[in-house]
């Protein structure tokens, strides 16, 4: 083979590279945008899904689960965006105030979805998502959401709700 030809091939292999790599770019869901983020959980069958702000500034995305309202709040943001990483949150309205034993037997028996009781005896239920650094595709963000679903019916249960 030329130099030539070998260049040229360099060149056409460089260009295919990069082709093939903006698509993935594309699908990754980014804290940074909470449009990815929206488009994902849209993907995911969450058609209700709307994007505001919070009481700071920072985004919000509220959808429903079977009935339960939750929401995507973004945190370790700097001026209301470029944020680093999310947070799945359902709260509960109780009629009666859960035992604070009965929140800790979920928290020592389960591995994903932090609980805690609220100021007036309201069970939380919360789950973490780290999506700095380039964020997680399209198809891990779409799976962590179903993992939070189940989640979520997993501590409806536990609570009676």
């Amino acid at each position: 083979m030329t130099n030539r030809i070998r260049t040229a091939f360099a060149a056409l292999a460089m260009i295919a590279g990069v082709t093939v790599a903006l698509p993935a770019a594309a699908q990754m869901v980014r804290a940074q945008d909470p449009q990815s983020v929206l488009a994902a959980m849209k993907a995911g069958g969450y058609s209700d899904a709307t994007l505001g702000k919070d009481g700071e500034g920072d985004p919000k995305i509220s959808a429903e689960i079977d009935g339960t309202t939750f929401h995507v709040y973004f945190y370790n943001c700097t001026g209301n965006k470029a944020c680093a990483t999310v947070q799945f949150h359902a709260g509960y309205d109780l009629k009666k105030p859960i035992k604070l034993e009965r929140i800790n037997e979920w928290n020592r028996t389960q591995r994903f979805g932090r609980a805690y009781v609220d100021d007036e005896g309201d069970p939380i239920l919360q789950m973490d998502l780290d999506l700095d650094d380039g964020g997680v595709s399209r198809l891990l963000f779409i799976d962590n959401l179903e993992f939070w679903a189940a989640v979520v019916s997993k501590f409806e249960t536990h609570i009676g709700f």
